[in-house]
């Protein structure tokens, strides 16, 4: 019986018949025979066919393109002077899928936004494939994080009445008659979660932000990976498990895809130290300005890029890591439910964690207390009747609780030492892209 292998498989057939189906890679048609590389999930091989006595073969490889679709079939034989694993495959019989049109619609120099545009034909590129290699195992392993230490997952509506973060960035969506929004993060359901008694859980799904920026680190609609955890004592202990889950899914990323990732990008994956040093954000703010640099968001309190970035090399020089959390942000940067300081009510219990000079998380303890989470949406000037959902989750019983949202692609990007957000997105959407 013929073996249907994949590429990677082929070394343990030598002088076996075999199958194999893939991409056309590239096509040297020579006088007395004709070489193929083909190409599948799993590798490139070189096929080769002497024309001499099998004119009907000959054409059907003469008349085959780069990226047609193909299954072959041959004897699977050594040659050490192919460089594709010292191997090439004799073709016995080619069945033709598809011919590719030529020429094709881009290369691998081409521009990102064309690239953009012909996805399906930029993924197929092995690095662009390794992307979601990697986003498979690195969500796999958050998973079984999660699992083992008794988290539940939970799915969240996308549809919502009012609301979950800035009212700016809002889409609206008609609703039967009525204007609903769509969910720019699952922040409220995962404390209704708390309040429920999950005690602990994590979601991973998209959310939406109408923001039109065109920077390279935003996206309208992106992965957010969600956690949430009751019976805390501060943000401190948020922090600390968010360090120890990102160690373990770093560390099978490095155990599984390590060595593809050095081989196809040049980058090493680091395990990082625990913990992770901390800086408040009154501290940021002076080493900052020791270093002549305003922030451009000091009226809110906040950081800007330039000032992330920064501060992480300032972490990276004094202490070696490519983390570091910023804690304790101002009220005036963050949102009406992060819990403040008891003997700094001008503070919040907050974080963000910037990586390698990116922010990929933001996080708190949130308030519990109806009375204190009411008073505190007043004076961020939120009307409370369309809160009013949100707010009976509170009134009947909510225990401490706080978490995190992380950004997925983000995290890719880094990884991989890429630029662009666009570049780890399945398919992107943005201001001005809503296709393919």
């Amino acid at each position: 019986m013929i073996k249907m292998l994949e590429i990677k498989d082929l070394p343990q057939h030598i002088g076996e018949v075999v199958t194999i189906c893939g991409w056309v890679e590239t096509i040297r048609d020579q006088k007395k025979r004709q070489f193929v590389i083909l190409r599948d999930r799993s590798g490139l091989v070189q096929m080769i066919h002497e024309k001499e006595g099998r004119e009907a073969l000959t054409a059907v490889v003469s008349s085959l393109t780069p990226e047609s679709t193909i299954e072959v079939t041959g004897i699977i034989v050594t040659n050490e002077i192919v460089k594709l694993g010292k191997l090439e495959l004799v073709v016995d019989s080619i069945r033709i899928y598809a011919i590719a049109a030529s020429p094709l619609p881009i290369n691998e120099d081409a521009a990102l936004d064309n690239r953009l545009d012909w996805r399906f034909i930029d993924l197929r590129r092995p690095q662009n494939r390794l992307i979601f290699q990697l986003q498979t195992v690195a969500e796999h392993a958050m998973r079984n994080f999660w699992r083992e230490h008794g988290f539940i997952e939970v799915h969240s509506p996308k549809f919502m009445e009012t609301a979950s973060e800035s009212g700016g960035e809002l889409f609206k969506v008609e609703y039967f008659g009525k204007t609903a929004y769509l969910a720019q993060s699952p922040q409220f359901y995962k404390q209704m979660a708390m309040a429920a008694g999950f005690n602990r859980i994590f979601e991973v799904g998209p959310v939406f932000r109408a923001n039109p920026s065109f920077t390279s680190r935003h996206d309208t609609e992106f992965t957010s990976v969600d956690v949430e955890i009751s019976w805390i004592k501060s943000h401190e202990d948020v922090m600390c498990l968010e360090e120890e889950w990102l160690r373990y899914v770093l560390a099978s990323v490095k155990a599984e895809l390590g060595d593809q990732i050095k081989q196809l990008y040049g980058i090493d994956i680091m395990v990082p130290e625990i913990p992770f040093p901390r800086v408040t954000m009154e501290d940021v703010y002076a080493i900052l300005a020791n270093e002549g640099y305003t922030v451009t968001r000091a009226v809110k309190g906040d950081l800007d890029p330039e000032g992330e970035r920064m501060i992480s090399r300032h972490v990276k020089e004094k202490f070696g890591h490519d983390f570091v959390f910023v804690i304790d942000y101002p009220v005036s940067a963050r949102a009406f439910y992060h819990m403040r300081h008891e003997d700094r009510p001008d503070l919040t219990k907050s974080f963000d964690l910037l990586w390698k000079g990116l922010e990929v998380t933001t996080g708190a303890q949130r308030e519990h207390r109806y009375d204190t989470l009411v008073r505190q949406a007043v004076e961020k000037g939120f009307s409370l009747g369309p809160l009013q959902h949100y707010l009976d989750f509170f009134k009947y019983g909510c225990p401490p609780h706080g978490g995190y949202g992380f950004g997925l692609s983000r995290m890719l990007m880094i990884l991989l030492g890429l630029n662009n957000v666009r570049e780890v997105t399945y398919l992107y959407r943005g201001p001005n892209r809503l296709s393919p």
